[in-house]
């Protein structure tokens, strides 16, 4: 499936910033080069850039990494649970609360993009074991009906979301 083909009731009006900035990508082979773009772009900081937050009280460049694959971990749990058909209404979780309680700060890119690596590896191997009966079960997450595509669009959409903040406030 693609993108634009997603039905708008299968994710929240708050999912859909991320999900329709995606620009017609069909899931399997985005969330794929996603993961090399990601990581070729992360490479191209300089490195003193990594530590660096534009204003007071924001994330560094590292931890917005950790965020992002804290945030995809718990997508991934999401879209787990919900392909398994379990109705148990998933909780929301604290985005600031989570990334002060990392330790990216003290961490190597390299380290972190390992992490990363591993993290969407995983979640490509998960996607592709779904069916299509499982990619379009719906659950509630976060107060909000989803589906399982929904989350797949949502983990490749929140990342580029942080990756354009990072061209526009960090570089």
């Amino acid at each position: 499936m693609n993108s634009n083909q997603l039905p708008v009731n299968e994710y929240s009006k708050f999912n859909a910033t991320y999900i329709q900035a995606l620009e017609n990508v069909e899931l399997l082979e985005e969330l794929e080069i996603s993961l090399h773009d990601f990581i070729k772009f992360i490479q191209n900081i300089p490195l003193d850039k990594f530590d660096y937050s534009y204003a007071e009280g924001k994330w560094t460049i590292k931890e917005i990494i950790q965020h992002i694959i804290d945030t995809e971990r718990i997508f991934s749990y999401r879209a787990l649970r919900i392909s398994r058909n379990d109705k148990t209404p998933l909780p929301g979780f604290d985005e600031n609360f989570y990334v002060d309680n990392t330790n990216a700060k003290n961490r190597s890119i390299q380290d972190l993009l390992t992490e990363f690596s591993a993290v969407r590896h995983s979640d490509i191997i998960m996607f592709k074991s779904f069916s299509e009966e499982q990619l379009a079960r719906i659950g509630i997450a976060s107060d909000h009906e989803i589906s399982v595509r929904a989350i797949g669009f949502l983990i490749i959409g929140h990342m580029k979301h942080h990756q354009k903040v990072f061209g526009e406030r960090y570089l």
